[in-house]
């Protein structure tokens, strides 16, 4: 996918082509119990067309994604149109934050685990410490994809190469 005048928008490739990964996944996953999810705006076109424009047009109200509800208002009630975006996923519940930071020190505690080649420990060691309550989204993902990296490795078990 190319971004403004033809250059190659790696981050925006990727978002892009995991965001129909993602919706693919939501339906195999949902299909295998017998549940069929509707995914809207999922035809790779769209989304293509949606992450090459510009981003003065994405927010042209002053809202994230002014296109989209533009382009809907006709088919969408306004208590869908104008909902606050919701990350994914938007778990809020801080019971989750404290399984993930519990989950996090077993992490740290795992000190041989290839995982300390690549990430921040000290960084990490201040996060399980806050309470969960105030903890700033940013942290609440740092966290989330630190762990996925560490289940990733035991997963897949890659041979790391580190430069010296």
């Amino acid at each position: 996918m190319c971004g403004i005048a033809g250059t190659v928008d790696f981050a925006t490739d990727l978002t892009a082509r995991s965001e129909i990964v993602r919706a693919m996944t939501e339906d195999r996953v949902s299909m295998a119990v017998g549940l069929e999810v509707r995914v809207p705006f999922c035809d790779h076109r769209l989304v293509e067309y949606a992450f090459n424009a510009p981003w003065s047009m994405e927010t042209f109200d002053g809202r994230e994604k002014s296109l989209l509800r533009h382009a809907a208002a006709h088919v969408l009630p306004a208590s869908a149109r104008d909902r606050k975006k919701a990350s994914y996923p938007s778990i809020q519940d801080p019971a989750y934050l404290t399984a993930l930071q519990q989950q996090a020190k077993e992490v740290l505690a795992d000190a041989a685990h290839p995982v300390h080649d690549l990430i921040d420990g000290r960084w990490l060691t201040d996060a399980v410490a806050l309470d969960p309550i105030t903890v700033p989204s940013h942290v609440r993902r740092g966290v989330d994809r630190v762990l996925d990296l560490y289940h990733w490795l035991d997963l897949y078990q890659p041979d790391l190469v580190t430069q010296s």
